[in-house]
């Protein structure tokens, strides 16, 4: 199993990270639930080898929170790559065939080859872009932030509302 990261290094390899590629294959297994799965082409991206006929490779995937998993099919039991989707953007993207509904994985990283996916239509295409687009933690940090933002403010309101209706109570 390849591991791509935002360095675009397999993860195993890495000084900063270390992922025990068994544990790994275990959590994509698991009864955890998954936040988005289904069939994707991919065109030799990261930690898949690329088709002799261009026409891409089908694959079962399997997002679980920042996870891309890939699997040679539904039924498969060893994960063929894996996706850490920290440090990227996902974008709409032109696939090797035209009537492919295509999107990239694109590391901020120099010299890093984006990972070009393409789903059966356009509903699924939407669906992974937002699926993988909402993967990273960076996301969940700016999710987090905007709440927290909001209940300071809803909890402001409801003081003055609540200071208000006391000085009315108060001055009868």
């Amino acid at each position: 199993m390849r591991t791509l990261t935002a360095s675009g290094h397999t993860a195993i390899l890495m000084g900063a990270m270390k992922l025990n590629e068994r544990s790994v294959a275990h959590y994509a297994l698991s009864d955890s639930p998954a936040d988005h799965t289904g069939f994707l082409r991919t065109w030799g991206g990261p930690g898949t080898p690329p088709t002799p006929s261009g026409t891409g490779r089908r694959c079962w995937f399997v997002l679980k929170g920042n996870l891309l998993f890939s699997f040679e099919s539904r039924e498969s039991r060893a994960p063929l790559s894996l996706v850490v989707l920290e440090g990227c953007t996902v974008e709409l993207a032109e696939a090797p065939m035209s009537e492919e509904f295509a999107f990239a994985i694109r590391f901020d990283a120099p010299g890093v080859r984006p990972h070009l996916l393409a789903a059966d239509g356009p509903a699924a295409q939407e669906a992974w872009v937002k699926a993988l687009s909402r993967a990273s933690f960076g996301y969940m940090r700016l999710v987090v932030r905007e709440l927290e933002s909001q209940l300071r403010d809803a909890r402001h309101s409801l003081a003055l509302h609540r200071h208000s209706s006391w000085k009315a109570t108060g001055s009868h």
